[in-house]
């Protein structure tokens, strides 16, 4: 039994109200579990439990406000649910490693800097983030970067957003590619969060392929069949694809058809077992052993 679903409908209850009172027990609620079995459903599914995956992304948000905004940090511990000041920069500190004001201070700085020299060498063609590069039908309808202001955890999140497309027709990817030899013979998922805004005409997903050094394509899933469209806030979306022992090369990334924007945080890898159900879709239907139904008597 898949409980991906159930855990996606509770994390878009709890971005829905993060500056809202949240226990375990109304998130379990929401699955249809009790909080005792939820809580390691939870777990399992993100690698954190609820109430860390509430205080992460309310720490998220203060650091993101705490560079983009003039609110006073007594006003946003308590906006994010924090019982005083002390206790939030506690938290904080534990997490960013420093104090929110000294935080707003230096790294507001620092990112001030990176925007400008970004601004300064914006017509050189290297790309903009470390390991990950454009592809995809037309590229250059698209811009791909590090967005400070939207992230899930952290500092940063990957970004993709049109900048001329206007057809489903065409789409960009931001992906990377890597060698599959850790995983011959294993079950993968590739997981990360996701949050998109007004995606139309087109979609975004995450997407994996795993090649052989052939160049055929062993494995693949795009989510064509789970697409994402519109505006959605954050949500947690997986693949899951098996490495035949002949696989070669493993690519995966992001990608956006159409117009819109998608953010992308977190992406993990990991070996799953081989219980967990593969997200791969099928290329090719499976050749029957004789012909069938030659008189259309059959329905």
């Amino acid at each position: 039994m898949s409980y991906h679903p159930a855990v996606q409908h509770t994390i878009d209850y709890i971005e829905r109200n993060l500056e809202q009172e949240l226990t375990g027990e109304d998130i379990a609620a929401q699955a249809g579990f009790s909080f005792y079995h939820f809580h390691r459903i939870f777990l399992k599914e993100i690698g954190m439990t609820m109430s860390e995956y509430i205080r992460a992304r309310r720490l998220a948000g203060a650091a993101s406000a705490l560079l983009h905004t003039d609110e006073r940090v007594l006003e946003l511990a308590l906006r994010f649910g924090f019982e005083s000041q002390e206790a939030f920069g506690r938290a904080f500190k534990k997490i960013y490693g420093l104090p929110p004001a000294r935080y707003r201070r230096w790294i507001g700085g620092i990112l001030n800097r990176e925007e400008l020299s970004m601004q300064t060498n914006q017509d050189q063609t290297a790309s903009p983030i470390k390991g990950w590069f454009m592809s995809g039908s037309h590229p250059f309808h698209y811009e791909m970067g590090v967005h400070r202001k939207t992230v899930h955890r952290g500092t940063g999140s990957g970004y993709l957003k049109s900048v001329s497309a206007d057809s489903p027709g065409q789409f960009g990817t931001m992906m990377q590619a890597f060698r599959a030899d850790a995983y011959k013979g294993k079950r993968i998922r590739l997981s990360a969060f996701v949050k998109t805004e007004a995606v139309k005409r087109g979609f975004a997903a995450l997407w994996m392929r795993v090649d052989a050094d052939d160049g055929e394509s062993l494995q693949f899933d795009n989510m064509a069949n789970r697409t994402l469209t519109g505006t959605r806030d954050w949500n947690h979306y997986a693949i899951v694809l098996d490495v035949p022992d002949r696989s070669d090369q493993i690519s995966f990334g992001v990608l956006l058809s159409g117009s819109g924007q998608v953010w992308v945080d977190g992406f993990v890898f990991e070996e799953v077992p081989h219980t967990v159900p593969t997200t791969n879709l099928e290329t090719s239907a499976a050749l029957n052993h004789e012909p069938v139904n030659l008189s259309f008597e059959e329905e």
